[in-house]
């Protein structure tokens, strides 16, 4: 048989790194339902509104949309935007807790993927970005842009 790659990625989200200056990250497991993780597979996931938090030693993952899987028929569907439970070690979540309560941080799940047979969410530690800190990204990215275009031309 020949080998699956390892990582599949399912759902990114793109904004995160535009609004956010992300400053660690951690890889989180998450529980989901038989329908959920058909849908997962199937890609038809949506993290873009999502968000993190960790309450009473657990966190959890909201507004992260994974729609209906039709096969399961109209008893064994799951709710699409309900608060998912991430599995982190006790020393992650008791790190993120701190660095949130002290410095002001933001969690926000980063990427959705499957790894080997489970479904796993890349989750970022974040500091909010001002306008003028986005203003700055885009020149940067336009500058880049500009550069690759000169030695493509070049050549």
């Amino acid at each position: 048989m020949a080998d699956k790659p390892t990582d599949s990625t399912i759902s990114t989200n793109r904004r995160a790194r535009f609004n956010y200056e992300i400053l660690e990250t951690f890889e989180a497991g998450i529980v989901l339902t038989g329908s959920e993780i058909k849908s997962v597979r199937a890609r038809h996931v949506n993290i873009a509104e999502a968000y993190v938090q960790v309450r009473n030693g657990e966190a959890w993952m909201h507004n992260a949309n994974i729609a209906q899987y039709p096969a399961a028929g109209p008893f064994g569907q799951h709710e699409t935007t309900r608060p998912r439970k991430l599995l982190l070690h006790r020393k992650q979540l008791r790190e993120i807790q701190d660095q949130v309560n002290r410095q002001r941080l933001s969690v926000i799940p980063l990427r959705m993927y499957i790894k080997g047979r489970v479904a796993k969410v890349l989750i970022g530690l974040g500091r909010g970005k001002t306008q003028v800190d986005r203003r700055e990204t885009i020149k940067q990215r336009d500058a880049q842009r500009e550069m690759s275009r000169a030695m493509r031309v070049k050549t």
